[in-house]
């Protein structure tokens, strides 16, 4: 299993990095998409919404099954990635190349309160 040590993730499956202009780019783990499977449709939030952490804002759908996707910190939806949109499967190609939406965080600290790569492999390692 594949986890980054940059990132941090949320007990939900969510990836959350902090770029260089601020924004937190979020996309679904290596985790989530090999429990998925081969992803065949992402819808993205409309950019401008406003998000609190926990808000189902996306979804992706694989052969087996749909998951929704929820914000893991509070901000405004100032990207979505029409790229993943238009080609699924690159989830299961990268899941960590492949955010499907940028937020800029209300407060950028709220990323300290995710789970670190540490205890994110744990967590999924106690699921399998």
């Amino acid at each position: 299993m594949n986890v980054p040590a940059a990132l941090r993730y949320s007990k939900t499956h969510e990836w959350a990095r902090l770029e260089a202009d601020g924004t937190v780019s979020v996309g679904i783990t290596d985790h989530a998409q090999e429990r998925l499977g081969d992803m065949v449709f992402v819808e993205l939030p409309d950019i401008g919404r406003k998000l609190a952490a926990g808000t189902e804002c996306a979804v992706v759908e694989s052969v087996k099954a749909a998951a929704d996707v929820y914000a893991p910190v509070c901000g405004e939806v100032v990207a979505a990635n029409a790229a993943v949109r238009d080609a699924p499967q690159s989830i299961n190609q990268d899941a960590y190349a492949s955010w499907l939406f940028r937020l800029k965080p209300d407060d950028p600290a709220e990323l300290g309160s995710l789970l670190d790569a540490r205890a994110y492999a744990e967590q999924a390692k106690s699921e399998a």
